[in-house]
């Protein structure tokens, strides 16, 4: 059974968690962003799968469209945005790495102050 987490920007689902991979189903809102984050104990594989993605990465922006993936690394940091009006973005993210935890998550800047 999939968990799903609601945060100020959208939610997430995960749809598999094991030692060795985790994989969430990320919706983001129209106009919301996640924050601007690192992780030191895993790297991220995101697929956009519905919408356009702005992601941010070690201060690069770049679109990302629709059926097209990009890799976050170890420690580099990062952020996505739906820039649409109206519709959500989706994206699948798989987690390779050590650990998978929510608290391996350390935020640089933040639309809600966390």
């Amino acid at each position: 059974m999939s968990q799903v987490e609601e945060r100020p920007w959208g939610t997430f689902e995960i749809l598999l968690d094991e030692p060795y991979t985790k994989v969430k189903k990320i919706t983001v809102k129209p106009g919301q962003r996640l924050s601007y984050q690192y992780h030191q104990k895993r790297a991220e594989n995101w697929t956009v799968v519905v919408g356009q993605a702005l992601l941010t990465i070690d201060g690069v922006e770049m679109i990302i469209d629709e059926g097209n993936s990009f890799l976050i690394p170890e420690e580099a940091r990062h952020r996505v945005m739906n820039e649409s009006d109206t519709d959500d973005l989706v994206i699948i993210e798989v987690q390779v790495g050590e650990y998978f935890g929510e608290d391996d998550i350390v935020r640089v800047d933040d639309d809600y102050g966390r």
